[in-house]
């Protein structure tokens, strides 16, 4: 059986807790100041979905960038590219810098997770796909955990420029940690495999990558519309202070990461289609009780219960992902579209609630995101139905 390259795994781990770690800070923080220069929620949607946009454009292209050149420079190149542009927000003056800032600070993003996660998904055991896939992953929540937090109290005690130069200072440190220690390009699995990737039009039209896809954007809707709006819901309505409200979004991104690698290790073993939509069902209803919330206990049940839906489906989830890489020899392609659903959910989620916050009430935007939710778990299990359970198949 194939051994995980301890070096190069722990070398990603890191990386990504760090870069990710420094976009947490900001998150809280954001929409917040956005609103208090007059942002309509549509120009609050903007904010968040322009990260997306620029994204989601780019994702395909440097996932199959990485197929075909390796995956090392991408990352590097990335997370340089990445500390520069969270530098530059120090620079911000209005609200369409703002929007231009995260526009530029998506590009680079599109060229490291789904790149890392590629990585990742080269060099993972037959048969351990949902474990080692869930125990990387836990970098991401880790850092989008501890971020917020360390985003709230520097907004009650400090500026947001600290914020700012925060994010760039860790991205800087990411990049060192992956230029130095990630091993040559030339070494890389995907550069020892003289297969041709498959065509886009194969993996597009693959049921069971589609299937994946729908369910992430789904998942990720949900998740757009707590970053987006909650600080501005529980400002508005609730005068929580910065910090309470870095613990709600925290608390949802924690939970998800301690979760992640036991129900990786439940993937590799039980059906992974039920999984994805057990968890599924709990964002449904996490959604539902952050719209009908009279006070703080009740949000902090509804992020517990979010973050315990994301726990179970996303390793599973991930783990066939990997699956239909290697099956495809296009694992960058794979995981940039995964990660394109990610990016695309975020801004329909956004602008979507952004849209409803000013004709209706903001309360309404929760319940769209579990509206969005339900109809992704049919359209999976629809796209899934013929599957198997990828059990131990590689």
């Amino acid at each position: 059986m194939q051994a995980l390259d301890k070096k190069i795994f722990g070398t990603l781990f890191f990386s990504i807790f760090t870069a990710v770690t420094g976009v947490g800070i900001v998150v809280p923080l954001l929409p917040v100041y956005a609103h208090d220069l007059g942002a309509s929620g549509l120009y609050i949607g903007l904010i968040f979905g322009a990260f997306s946009l620029s994204r989601t454009i780019l994702l395909p292209y440097f996932g199959r960038l990485s197929d075909k050149k390796g995956r090392k420079p991408v990352i590097v190149a990335g997370l340089l590219f990445y500390a520069i542009v969270s530098a530059a927000f120090l620079f911000s003056t209005d609200i369409k810098t703002l929007i231009l800032f995260r526009f530029i600070q998506g590009i680079a993003s599109a060229m490291i997770m789904p790149v890392c996660q590629a990585y990742v998904g080269d060099i993972t055991p037959v048969g351990k796909e949902g474990f080692f896939m869930g125990m990387f992953n836990m970098s991401m929540f880790f850092g989008l955990s501890i971020g917020p937090l360390i985003g709230g109290f520097v907004k009650d005690y400090y500026s947001l420029d600290t914020a700012f130069a925060c994010m760039g200072f860790l991205s800087l440190t990411a990049f060192i940690i992956s230029l130095f220690f990630l091993p040559p390009t030339i070494t890389e699995k995907a550069m020892a495999n003289k297969k041709s990737p498959k065509k886009w039009k194969h993996i597009i039209g693959d049921r069971n990558i589609a299937g994946l896809f729908i369910f992430r954007f789904a998942y990720t809707a949900s998740i757009g519309i707590i970053w987006s709006f909650l600080p501005v819901f529980t400002n508005l309505e609730f005068s929580l202070s910065g910090f309470s409200t870095g613990i709600l979004v925290t608390l949802g991104v924690l939970i998800s990461g301690i979760l992640h690698t036991p129900m990786g290790i439940a993937a590799d073993k039980f059906n992974k289609q039920f999984l994805i939509a057990t968890g599924g069902f709990a964002v449904v209803f996490s959604m539902l009780f952050y719209g009908k919330a009279e006070c703080f206990n009740d949000l902090l049940f509804a992020s517990i219960l979010f973050g315990i839906g994301g726990g179970i489906s996303m390793p599973a989830l991930m783990a066939i992902a990997v699956y239909k890489g290697k099956e495809t020899d296009s694992m960058g392609s794979v995981m940039a579209l995964i990660t394109t659903a990610h990016s695309l959910g975020m801004l329909i989620g956004s602008l979507a609630a952004g849209l409803i916050m000013d004709m209706f009430r903001l309360r309404k935007a929760f319940y769209s995101g579990a509206g969005i939710m339900v109809t992704g778990i049919i359209l999976f299990l629809f796209l899934m139905r013929d599957s198997t359970n990828y059990q131990r198949q590689l």
